[in-house]
């Protein structure tokens, strides 16, 4: 599923420039995700960047954007075409 980004957040911006997708992007208060192009860095990274590096630890899995594996690897396919396996 794509992440989300709580209302803890504290601006800090570590976050945005760790997303392979270019997903994070600061949204009116606080930093937000594009969920369509969260792929929780499946096919970049074994584990979600964003989460690795936040300081306060609000990136949560976002309940209205449940994904399985295999769709976030299509994402990650549709997102990247030239890296996409053959």
């Amino acid at each position: 599923m794509a992440l989300l980004i709580t209302d803890e957040c504290i601006n800090c911006g570590v976050c945005e420039p760790e997303c392979p997708n270019n997903a994070i992007f600061q949204g009116e208060e606080i930093y937000e995700i594009k969920a369509n192009r969260c792929t929780e860095c499946i096919g970049h990274f074994n584990v979600p960047q964003c989460v690795e590096i936040c300081p306060v630890e609000c990136i949560i899995p976002d309940p209205n954007y449940q994904e399985t594996q295999e769709e976030l690897e299509s994402k990650y396919q549709l997102l990247n075409p030239n890296k996409a396996e053959n």
